[in-house]
């Protein structure tokens, strides 16, 4: 048995994830070690591990490994009535035919949660520049603060943070519509 199926199989029973009540019934710890188990088979360098590790992981995500296009075999007709990237689930294009993308920003708290929505009316939904587009998400902190029961205002940290977002997405435009 190779080293890194002997490893795996400690970790998950160290976190106890073949056991029946944790884990789905121990079936994540199961189909985990036959991926593990498929891997060490294909025989990698320390190299080609990585480089396969990368590209499963990505893949395995729904992530795109190359940059969207834009092109029209790219689009699906939404039910909103725009349309929808089929390679980036997260990309849209509205009416205007101007794509954006929905998890542009992701707003931080001072308890560490991140989420999409607002904060100083600046939406995590944001217009891409141009393409070819390789979706990227900026967390930025925000403060939240409770003004009534249940009721929260979201201010920015560090307007200054927002510089990096306005490189890869036009500055507040897709709030103007939001």
């Amino acid at each position: 048995m190779s080293n890194l199926i002997n490893h795996a199989e400690k970790e998950l029973k160290i976190a106890r994830l073949f056991d029946k009540d944790i884990g789905y019934d121990g079936e994540l710890a199961k189909s985990v070690m036959e991926l593990i188990k498929l891997f060490s088979e294909q025989g990698h360098s320390g190299c080609s591990a990585g480089i396969v590790n990368r590209l499963f992981s990505q893949l395995a995500d729904f992530k795109t490994i190359t940059p969207l296009t834009g092109n029209d075999d790219e689009w699906n007709e939404a039910s909103s009535g725009g349309f929808q990237n089929n390679r980036n689930s997260g990309v849209f294009k509205d009416e205007d035919n101007k794509a954006y993308y929905i998890h542009a920003i992701s707003w931080k708290d001072q308890r560490g949660v991140c989420w999409n929505g607002k904060a100083d009316n600046i939406s995590s939904s944001q217009y891409i520049k141009s393409f070819p587009f390789k979706p990227k998400t900026f967390i930025i902190d925000i403060i939240a603060e409770e003004v009534e029961k249940d009721d929260w205002v979201n201010h920015i940290k560090n307007n200054a943070d927002l510089d990096k977002v306005w490189e890869f997405y036009d500055k507040y435009e897709r709030n103007k519509k939001v």
